[in-house]
């Protein structure tokens, strides 16, 4: 759950820090007292489009920090942060992001720096945000069949997989098919480009590794006049009249005579004629060396020379002698086809019927596993909507299937149709739900898949619009509902939701020092009470305003014992 969330000089919010619980916390307060702006900065903390506008007035940055904890060993945030190197300690997940007056985002996810993107795929699992915009993607046809798929996702995601598996060979096949299949004068301008190619890459007998030997033998030749002089000082220093064998000579001599005369000297005397002729063959190796050494400047230019062509070739072919010839093995292959253009054609073909066959029977069991999940999804969806007093609805998802026109996900299209009043025909969702019927579906759906998905918080951003009376109360009922199972974090206007908060903060806007700032109190219940009242009747709040409050308040909690 979001245990912690500290924002500073984010909009009209110049320093806030808010503990939230688990269960439904609500959060209300006077329209423009900031309680958007609380979830536009959870919203950008997981990833969320970020802007200078979101600075507050005459700041540098807006630092946003959240502190999540997961008290599931198996939270899918581990997976996706194992992926990107994060460590996860004591189940401790902290964002951060800071805002600058330039719009530049920095993101961290345990104190390490990631882009936006890796925030947002984290974020994604932490939290999961539905408000106004969500009834815009409800009326979206498109996204019918992805809300489909997440509700039956443990089966139909393995036979999705298995059918983009096919999908993806056919898609290869048929591109193929397409290349070979151009005009011939195409075909003749690109067997020329890669014949060209093949002939350069081949004329220049590459070898693997050569260019790494080439550098090094380079490095040798151009270091040779230091090489050649550190030589010949060391064989000077041990050969020659009073040069170091002499000395080493003499002293060798010596201690054998002082040997021969006292035992004590004998390992003395052995270790030292050991060393003489160690440095001995020393000197005869230097002495080779010196003999052998001989600077050849036109081997430096020819290295020069073939080091530049190799690297001619890395430009055009591959960034290593080894991609370039993987690349001409991949080149003289397309030759070889090109050369036997309609044999290979006519292979392709009877491949790409093959798999087509293939990709038929996987997309008819795609199809087959959807229409029961769809029929699974509308009981569940009719469940739901009775229980939000639109019992007479009639809810359908209608499948389109195309067998023979393959896309990335299938071949069915999926749209939801509904009908709201008794004897009116079934339409497209988009074209007949109002404000307040496409909150409770939405609803309804959020209160199937809720189940069905691993976040650690779910937000409702004043879903409740457009609605009053019992239905209000049956969406208050069913945000408790989901909140059991998940932390819930709701900004509402319904006395009837605030009345069923687990934890109900009050969102106010205050002037001080000339600066408007937001301020965030958790109510008592006498508090309660009062607030619960303005929401039913406004500025000016009664004793029989005050009974209400406390009635619903009462049956709220009557509700929660169930």
């Amino acid at each position: 759950m979001l245990a912690e969330l500290s924002i500073k000089n984010f909009a009209i919010i110049e320093d806030l820090s808010i503990s939230f619980e688990k269960g439904l916390t609500v959060l209300t307060g006077e329209t423009g007292a900031g309680k958007s702006i609380i979830i536009d900065a959870i919203h950008l903390l997981v990833g969320g489009r970020g802007s200078a506008e979101f600075v507050r007035h005459g700041e540098e940055k807006a630092v946003i920090q959240g502190l999540f904890q997961l008290d599931d060993p198996n939270h899918p945030v581990y997976v996706r942060a194992y992926d990107f190197g994060i460590d996860i300690e004591e189940g401790m997940v902290i964002l951060r992001r800071d805002i600058s007056r330039s719009g530049k985002s920095v993101c961290r996810i345990n104190g390490k720096l990631v882009t936006i993107a890796t925030l947002r795929e984290i974020g994604s699992t932490l939290v999961d945000i539905h408000g106004q915009h969500e009834h815009q993607e409800l009326m979206d046809e498109t996204r019918h069949l992805p809300l489909l798929d997440q509700f039956g996702a443990e089966e139909i995601n393995p036979s999705l997989e298995e059918y983009s598996q096919v999908f993806r060979r056919y898609e290869q096949t048929l591109h193929k098919l397409k290349l070979l299949s151009e005009n011939d004068q195409q075909t003749a301008h690109r067997l020329d480009l890669i014949q060209f190619q093949l002939d350069e890459i081949q004329n220049a007998n590459l070898k693997p590794n050569e260019d790494e030997e080439l550098a090094e033998e380079k490095r040798r030749l151009g270091n040779f006049e230091k090489v050649f002089e550190a030589i010949q000082t060391g064989y000077n220093a041990l050969k020659g009249e009073q040069k170091g064998l002499d000395w080493i000579g003499m002293v060798m001599g010596s201690l054998e005579d002082a040997a021969a005369l006292d035992s004590n000297f004998k390992e003395l005397s052995d270790s030292v004629s050991n060393s003489f002729y160690l440095l001995e063959d020393v000197a005869h190796a230097l002495r080779n060396e010196l003999d052998v050494l001989e600077y050849d400047p036109q081997r430096l230019n020819d290295i020069e020379d073939r080091l530049n062509e190799i690297n001619q070739l890395k430009r055009k072919y591959g960034k290593t002698i080894i991609e370039i010839l993987e690349y001409a093995a991949k080149i003289e292959e397309e030759i070889e086809t090109l050369q036997n253009k309609e044999t290979h054609i006519g292979e392709l073909e009877k491949e790409l019927s093959s798999i087509k066959k293939d990709l038929i029977l996987e997309a008819k069991q795609l199809t087959e596993i959807r229409h029961k999940w769809a029929e699974k999804l509308t009981k569940l969806i009719h469940k739901e909507l009775k229980e939000l007093y639109m019992e007479k609805t009639i809810f359908e998802i209608r499948f389109e299937s195309e067998p023979h026109h393959f896309a990335k996900n299938g071949v069915d299209h999926v749209e939801f149709y509904i009908s709201t009043n008794p004897g009116e025909p079934l339409k497209p969702l988009s074209k007949v739900a109002s404000g307040g019927e496409l909150s409770r579906i939405m609803l309804a759906l959020k209160s199937i898949f809720s189940k069905h998905q691993g976040v650690t918080s779910i937000i409702f951003d004043e879903v409740d619009t457009g609605v009053s009376g019992r239905v209000a109360q049956s969406i208050a009922e069913k945000i408790y509902k989901v909140a059991i199972g998940s932390q819930v974090l709701c900004i509402s206007h319904l006395p009837q939701v605030a009345a069923m908060a687990d934890t109900h903060l009050f969102i106010a806007k205050l002037i001080k020092g000339g600066r408007t700032k937001t301020s965030v109190t958790s109510l008592k219940t006498g508090e309660k009470i009062k607030e619960i009242g303005r929401m039913i009747s406004g500025t000016e709040i009664t004793d029989l305003t005050k009974k209400h409050a406390e009635e619903l308040l009462q049956i709220a909690g009557k509700i929660k014992l169930k």
